[in-house]
């Protein structure tokens, strides 16, 4: 089994958010999750002093930390606005051509689902900008429906991973579909709507995950940890990512990326 490690992009600044609820929820959930004691002092402090740093991404970290260990990811990043991604197409070209610089992975965070010209519109602003023909998609929130990844096959994209599966990868028209199996937000939150697991829980069902995988003999195990998450106002989360993938280095699996699988399979 082949593990694949990806990154959606969902914030750059905080101030992006000034329209929406991004903001207030923040802080809400904050505020619950310490009064519950699902998160400490510091990450508590931290989060409230978010808004004079102005930055709410952490690529470049989050390159960093794989690069020293040695492993290559897949980055997602939005070329459109929609539920809570608000960032611009500045920024977008920004991040694209720092990543590519840097030898990571780079695709669509994709917004729209549910009409084909839109989806399509999305695919070929990403390639006009990044300069490639050959990516893949993940959509925001892994929106969807029964067209959806009729869609994305159709608009020219190389894979995708929106569905939720323990699923081997497997093809729709030319596209490649990777199920997605294991999200940071599913280990921590349990399925609520604030923090539920601390990081030793989150770390047992993260162990269960692994083992469910192996039992479906999936060969690609395929995580999503977000960069928003890589700082110590998540502490608990950031640690939960550099322990899943020190974790990995010791039992020996083998690192894959997208499109590293993608050839294999075409072969």
């Amino acid at each position: 089994m082949k593990i694949i490690i990806s990154h959606d992009i969902d914030h750059i600044t905080f101030w992006e958010h000034y329209k929406d609820a991004i903001i207030p929820k923040h802080y809400v959930r904050s505020t619950l999750e310490y009064i519950q004691g699902r998160i400490s002092s510091s990450e508590f402090f931290r989060r409230f002093v978010k808004p004079f740093n102005n930055k709410w991404q952490n690529i470049e970290e989050l390159m960093d930390f794989n690069d020293e260990k040695g492993i290559k990811t897949n980055f997602f990043i939005g070329v459109n606005n929609g539920v809570g991604l608000n960032y611009s197409l500045k920024q977008a070209e920004k991040w694209i051509k720092i990543i590519q610089d840097r030898n990571f992975e780079i695709g669509v965070h994709g917004i729209d689902f549910n009409a084909f010209e839109k989806v399509k519109k999305e695919h070929d602003t990403f390639s006009s900008m990044s300069k490639s023909k050959e990516f893949g998609i993940r959509m925001h929130y892994l929106r969807q429906n029964d067209q959806t990844f009729d869609y994305l096959s159709k608009s020219g994209y190389l894979f995708d991973s929106t569905e939720q599966a323990m699923k081997n990868p497997y093809k729709i028209g030319d596209m490649w579909e990777f199920p997605l199996q294991i999200m940071e937000g599913w280990v921590f939150y349990n399925g609520k709507r604030q923090q539920e697991n601390n990081l030793e829980q989150a770390k047992i069902t993260t162990l269960k995950l692994i083992e469910e995988c192996k039992e479906h003999k999936l060969s690609h195990l395929n995580l999503l940890f977000h960069d928003c998450y890589y700082n110590k106002q998540f502490n608990q989360w950031k640690q939960w990512y550099e322990w899943v993938i020190d974790y990995f280095i010791s039992e020996g699996y083998e690192f894959t990326t997208y499109h590293q699988a993608v050839k294999e399979l075409n072969s």
